[in-house]
């Protein structure tokens, strides 16, 4: 096969209010506590009572409606148990992986978690139908709503929704309550702990759309599109029903374009029934990476000529094609993917991210460059998803595990029918380094399940598989789509001599290890140089991989591990190393200087960085290795203003000078396209105050919306001190609360949630970063930083209604 190619228009499911229907979420006012892997007393009597022997039979046990919760821990979701916790030693390979926190089947007494909720529903709503959906919990979640068992759910990543319509009670209290058992893990990275996503409550009529079951393709033909939209209507009445159906589209501003004729339908009981349409689109705008332009879709049931159900949807029209001879391309425009593979954590707030942490770190990676992002190595939150859509950016899909049981089917027939309708998604990922069966028949014949299992329910797309070996043929390559290489890039020509009909992708490369701020390998508190010069044995630098990718066109791009640093999986020392090195940015999102490498190459904005810092005074008349990151023709080097020579600088490359050190001012002047760029670094004074950043200047007063407020110590000319590691202590408002504090030290042991009053964090190479969250109530938000050995310092933000 020499070209895969696939059209297709996507939507992202809205909330939409209004005839009986409502989307309610479920995340504030949790309670929670611990529960016991071992000893049943210390787990409210889960195992020793007998819940399942009658339905709605919980006596004596957290499950019991009527159970005494007072005590618990108040929470608002979503909520991660584990970053709260201690950082322990361990010499266990999973404690080491997962960061060395105490979740796991060693630690009985922090790895089972039990939530409890109550919520209302009105006596008016008696005659609909509701459902539960969580978006996500890390992970056996078991569920009961007024002591009746609705279901367990093993996937950690994997979102799962009942039909509760059977157990409400209306008008009084509804006690929701879930049991988290998190001793088994997923992955060999930081997993949390928790319902680390959202939790929402849908009433819909009992005639209704379900659930992901609405599929819109298109095939965009210049400025037209034909559009496709399937979709099923359930009938959950005691009795057989009819409705009738139709659809609309309207551009982003809601002015209606198309609409289809409707469609009657008799529906048994309770019985499900197809329907679909066929709508044309003129002037249509694509969904690119510069506009990602998202339309509006609209679908109707109705009953009597009244509206019963509607589904409103965003959808973005665009094509993308992968030629194993011209490569990758997105509405006909040809490019290279520049994508990095990210874990779903951030400083501060472990995997519990708020919706807008997920829009921040989209915004950081696009800043970079980058234009795809490759979920690794599980099924994402729908928040970042959307976030992918709106700012655009592509996506790569993947499965947990390579895996044809009817449990891992079943996962893969979720994530396609969840995500199967974003514009961002071009690729599913069937799974990652299966390095038992890969190579195998038995990998092969798993593969080629999933394969046509991914084509039923998703048949605009294609799929590829990360496989960490070089150029080897058998098992899951010979059927996968797109071969992925997992580093072994010197490998890619060879494989693609031995199979030029095969289109190639790095689904991850470089693994490059560095530490923000750091200029020396230090293995006591395991630390590596900031710079591209330290790779492990499997891995590459920056410079080794993306020169091959980006001078061949049989290379699609590719995909750096990581974008973030993230929690887990230390590498290449372990304690007190807690966190990867891998990340072009730390696990704040702060840039170390690899990603001005990156921003060279992959962006077309005049790029010019200078690193290290100018701050070494026990090592004057030393050599210093200054480095140069530019995308510039030529570049001049000068400390205090003498010249250090001039040099080109070499595409995807860099340019370096051994210099003399000596206080004072280092200055790159460069030339790109006969235009003069400059940059410096400065030598700076002792720490004197502290610098606020924030992410907005604005909140809604709705209790969700965040505020990311990057720290830096500066000196008295308001330089940013490098070296600075001040403790830095942190007070807001009464109408806002903070939810972590960070500042990307990979050997940190300092608690990223702190008991009120006490939040603190020191700064690491002269930054940290304090996350708030806005509360309920209009109002200016104050934000106070202070230090016993720095100027305080105040900032306002406005907090809307």
């Amino acid at each position: 096969m020499s070209k895969l190619s696939s059209i297709v228009l996507l939507f992202t499911v809205l909330t939409w209010t209004g005839f009986s229907q409502k989307r309610t979420s479920l995340d504030d006012d949790w309670r929670f506590h611990f529960g016991h892997a071992a000893n049943a007393e210390k787990d409210f009597n889960y195992s020793i009572a007998t819940i399942f022997s009658k339905s709605g039979g919980a006596a004596k046990t957290a499950i019991d409606p009527k159970f005494v919760d007072t005590t618990w821990t108040k929470v608002q979701l979503p909520h991660d148990w584990a970053v709260k916790l201690p950082f322990v030693y361990s010499d266990n390979f999973d404690v080491i992986s997962h960061g060395f926190k105490p979740v796991g089947g060693l630690y009985l007494e922090t790895s089972i978690g039990w939530y409890r909720k109550r919520f209302q529903v009105s006596n008016s709503s008696k005659n609909n139908r509701f459902e539960i959906q969580f978006d996500g919990v890390f992970r056996n979640a078991s569920v009961w709503l007024n002591g009746f068992y609705l279901g367990t759910n093993q996937s950690g990543y994997l979102g799962f929704s009942y039909d509760v319509t059977d157990y409400l009670k209306y008008g009084e209290d509804n006690v929701l309550v879930v049991r988290v058992d998190a001793t088994q893990y997923e992955g060999w990275f930081y997993e949390g702990a928790g319902i680390y996503r959202r939790v929402w409550l849908h009433e819909t009529n009992k005639l209704h759309i379900p659930q992901h079951t609405v599929f819109v393709t298109a095939t965009p033909s210049g400025r037209k599109a034909n559009v496709s939209v399937a979709l099923e209507v359930e009938n959950k009445n005691l009795t057989s029903d009819n409705c009738s159906v139709y659809t609309y589209i309207t551009d982003r501003n809601g002015k209606e374009l198309t609409r289809s004729s409707k469609k009657n339908l008799q529906i048994g009981a309770p019985r499900k029934t197809d329907a679909s349409f066929n709508l044309t689109l003129n002037n249509c705008t694509r969904w690119d990476l510069e506009n990602p332009y998202l339309y509006r879709a609209v679908v109707v049931v109705e009953k009597s000529g009244q509206k019963i159900h509607q589904e409103k949807v965003k959808f973005g029209i665009r094509s993308f094609e992968f030629d194993v001879k011209k490569g990758f391309s997105l509405n006909g425009k040809r490019f290279k993917i520049k994508g990095t593979n990210n874990h779903q954590d951030h400083a501060g707030v472990g995997a519990a991210m708020p919706d807008d942490l997920q829009y921040y770190r989209i915004r950081l990676l696009k800043e970079m460059g980058s234009n795809a992002y490759r979920a690794s190595h599980n099924a994402p939150t729908p928040e970042l998803l959307e976030a992918c859509d709106s700012l655009g950016m592509l996506v790569v899909d993947e499965q947990r595990l390579l895996n044809s049981s009817p449990e891992y089917l079943d996962q893969f027939e979720r994530l396609i029918k969840r995500d199967r309708n974003h514009p961002s998604v071009i690729l599913w990922s069937i799974g990652n380094e299966e390095g038992w069966i890969q190579k195998t028949e038995t990998g092969k014949k798993i593969a080629q399940t999933l394969l046509t299992q991914q084509k039923i329910f998703d048949p605009t797309r294609t799929s590829t598989y990360a496989a960490d070996m070089p150029n080897e043929f058998n098992g899951v390559n010979e059927v996968i789509p797109i071969r992925g290489f997992n580093y072994r890039q010197n490998a890619v020509a060879d494989y693609h001599r031995d199979h030029p009909n095969q289109p190639l992708i790095g689904t991850e490369m470089g693994s490059t290890v560095t530490t923000r701020g750091i200029y020396e390998a230090d293995k006591q508190r395991a630390y590596v140089p900031d710079q591209d010069i330290t790779a492990p044995w499997w891995a590459s630098r920056a410079e080794e991989w993306w020169v091959l990718a980006a001078e061949n066109d049989f290379w699609l791009g590719g995909f750096i591990w990581t974008g973030f640093d993230y929690r887990g999986e230390p590498t290449p020392y372990q304690w007190p190393n807690v966190n990867s090195h891998f990340g072009v940015m730390d696990v704040c999102g702060f840039p170390k200087n690899i990603y001005y490498y990156y921003k060279s190459w992959w962006t077309d904005e005049d790029v010019l960085h200078i690193s290290p810092h100018w701050n070494w005074p026990d090592k004057v008349g030393q050599d210093i290795d200054v480095w140069v990151n530019s995308n510039a023709d030529e570049v001049e080097l000068f400390l205090n203003n003498k010249s250090l020579g001039k040099q080109v600088m070499p595409r995807n490359r860099h340019l370096k000078w051994k210099v003399p050190y000596q206080a004072g001012t280092l200055e790159a002047v460069a030339i790109k396209k006969g235009k003069t760029i400059r940059a410096q670094v400065k030598t700076t004074d002792t720490p004197f105050a502290i610098k606020l950043a924030p992410s907005v200047e604005k909140m809604r007063a709705n209790g969700t919306d965040l505020a990311i407020i990057n720290v830096s110590v500066v000196d008295k000319n308001g330089l940013e001190v490098p070296v600075a590691d001040n403790v830095i202590k942190f007070r807001v408002s009464e109408n806002a609360k903070i939810l972590g504090v960070g500042n990307g030290d990979p050997s940190s042991h300092e608690p990223d949630q702190c008991a009120p009053g006490t939040w603190q964090r020191s700064a690491f190479n002269g930054k940290c970063q304090l996350i708030i969250q806005a509360g309920k109530t209009a109002g200016d938000i104050t934000v106070e930083a202070y230090s016993n050995t720095l100027q305080t310092t105040k900032i306002t933000l406005k907090q809307l209604p």
